[in-house]
């Protein structure tokens, strides 16, 4: 499992401890952490989901009348280690 795919896990098992219900979902440079937030989260619990929210590389919060709130941050995956980023056939 790589480095990023296994921070992502660590925070959505994190948020899930602290009551949230969490979504992973890999996407091809990131991968993505969802969960929603209950109207009722208590203030202590906010400052605790804040602060492990705080160490993905993006983090935000939708909230709306219709779909209630669903806190998201994102996880970047790593870049290749090689200096060809580029992939095959576009070599120096």
């Amino acid at each position: 499992m790589s480095a990023s795919k296994a921070r992502a896990k660590d925070l959505a098992a994190r948020l899930s401890a602290l009551g949230l219900t969490t979504r992973v979902e890999p996407h091809s440079t990131y991968t993505s952490i969802e969960a929603e937030v209950p109207e009722a989260l208590p203030a202590e619990a906010w400052r605790e989901v804040l602060d492990v929210v705080a160490e993905a590389d993006r983090f935000g919060l939708l909230a709306s009348s219709l779909t209630g709130r669903t806190l998201w941050s994102a996880v970047n995956r790593a870049v290749p280690a090689t200096g060809d980023v580029r992939g095959p056939g576009h070599q120096r």
